[in-house]
């Protein structure tokens, strides 16, 4: 029988007792995993390794779970979701499932601070609010997915369905664990999907909380499964799998490719993947000083820097760049790190002591090849995976901290002199997932954004997102996109239809 996770929160933003069971969800149902192992999950900001505090056990997913889950999924596709449940039945089922997110935000606010260690602040107001916008905006979209009728000839009537492909695969990350969720099961119960989706195993606890959202909503048993597990386990299965017509992967590129790789070798599965990103954000001379220094550090700072959109590369005009820099560093000194569930915490721990470390070596990195340290660049206290926002000046392309996704609170300064030369240094890269521009002029906010190589181009703004607009990379940074009515044709296949109505042979 699996686990219950029991936690009392005692913090000034949360106050109460949760308990519910770890298992892996299956046609409804939580359940041991086949082999009868469990993953330990840790608080990032308690204590640091080897003393890591284990704040619970989940049940460990296995190939042989994955089969089953599969076999749910694919049963309910046939008897009750699919085409089998009208778009007006599966909103109703996703609205309900909004309002129980809404009635328990709190609750999943905490959850993502006590396993992620982002601020519950941040969680609750940006991770658990648009993950409840999203869901309501796909229940929009349930019953308006619709084909078209396409004129040919008076003795033909033709036409195109946009049917749900089946049982769908989807793979989450740890950085933004329920909004990620959200974005994946949206457009895929929308579109009558039915899924099997694995969370991280460092941050698992919304998803298995939403698995007890989803039974309360209503859905039928088999429509959403959930497998806690490792990514060369559950993952590879997954991906592998020969009776899942479509996985959807938000990570890594190195992941990404491996997931390709799989889909390919098996039955040649429909992919979409949202992978990494090392974004430019360009501050011109005629820029709103104080609102870009805010913003950059919004943009490299916000969930800890691990945020596959973060600005990590940030280039200033020379005219600027002294001021710029000062008041940057300023901005960055006055960023509290510390406790997640503190009122004025701005940036909690890492995720994890593997994405601690990694972060460290890049910041040795940069120290070696001869760039400058502005601020920042140690651990912060001495327990917990905190990491003091860091900037670095004195940089080269070359270099691997401008080169490489670091996925941590770890910004570069560099000085640029006109367009045409930042332009550029910007699209120097593999990735192409988002890019900010600041400035004043407004010919010159267009032509820029519209020249930088990258599916997401903000003005004067950064990480602003919403549920109605698609957000994907260019280049190495993925494959389709996610919200949006874009994310729709993720998840149906096209049928053309076409009825003889008087042609004799």
């Amino acid at each position: 029988m699996p686990s219950t996770f029991t936690h009392e929160f005692n913090a000034s933003a949360f106050k109460a007792k949760v308990s519910f069971s770890t298992g892996l969800f299956i046609n409804g149902q939580f359940v041991d995993g086949s082999d009868n192992t469990t993953i330990d999950v840790i608080n990032p900001g308690t204590f640091f390794s080897p003393n890591g505090k284990v704040v619970t056990s989940v049940s460990e997913g296995t190939s042989k779970d994955v089969d089953l889950a599969v076999d749910a999924a694919h049963t309910a596709f046939d008897t009750v979701w699919g085409l089998h449940a009208p778009g007006t039945q599966r909103s109703i089922l996703m609205s309900k499932l909004a309002a129980l997110m809404e009635k328990h935000a709190d609750e999943l606010a905490a959850l993502e601070a006590l396993d992620n260690g982002k601020t519950f602040s941040w969680a609750r107001n940006a991770d658990v609010a648009g993950s409840i916008d999203c869901i309501r905006y796909y229940a929009g979209w349930a019953d308006k997915v619709t084909g078209q009728v396409q004129e040919t000839t008076e003795n033909k009537l033709t036409y195109t369905r946009h049917e749900p492909i089946g049982v769908v695969g989807q793979i989450i990350p740890w950085n933004f664990p329920l909004l990620m969720m959200s974005w994946k099961l949206g457009p895929a119960l929308a579109c009558g999907n039915t899924i099997v989706l694995k969370p991280s195993e460092f941050t698992p606890l919304t998803a298995i909380r939403m698995c007890h959202l989803i039974n309360e909503a209503g859905f039928p048993p088999g429509v959403v499964n959930v497998l806690t597990g490792y990514g060369n386990t559950v993952g590879n299965a997954i991906s592998s799998h020969m009776k899942v017509e479509k996985v959807a992967f938000t990570g890594s590129t190195l992941v990404g490719r491996k997931i390709m790789e799989a889909a390919a070798k098996s039955n040649l599965k429909n992919v979409t993947l949202e992978l990494g990103g090392k974004s430019p954000n360009i501050i011109f001379d005629d820029a709103d000083l104080e609102q870009a220094v805010n913003w950059a550090a919004f943009g490299i700072f916000w969930n800890h820097g691990q945020t596959c959109c973060a600005g990590s590369r940030i280039y200033v005009q020379e005219g600027i760049y002294d001021e710029f820099l000062k008041r940057f560093t300023e901005k960055t000194r006055s960023l509290k790190v510390g406790d997640p569930f503190a009122p004025d915490t701005f940036q909690g721990p890492q995720v994890s002591e593997i994405q601690f470390n990694r972060i460290m070596s890049y910041i040795e990195s940069g120290k070696a090849a001869g760039a400058k340290i502005e601020v920042g660049g140690e651990r912060h206290g001495s327990e917990g995976y905190f990491i003091k926002p860091t900037i670095f000046t004195n940089v080269d392309p070359s270099m691997k901290i401008v080169q490489e996704e670091i996925f941590g609170p770890v910004g570069v300064v560099i000085k640029f002199k006109d367009e045409d030369d930042v332009i550029k240094q910007a699209n120097d890269t593999v990735y192409g997932l988002a890019a900010a521009v600041f400035t004043q002029n407004l010919n010159r906010a267009i032509n820029t954004a519209h020249r930088l190589k990258a599916g997401t181009a903000w003005v004067n703004c950064v990480n602003s997102l919403n549920s109605n607009v698609p957000f994907g990379g260019f280049k190495q940074s993925g494959i389709g996109r996610e919200l949006g009515e874009y994310a729709l044709s993720n998840y149906t296949s096209v049928k053309a239809v076409h009825i003889n109505l008087g042609h004799r042979m």
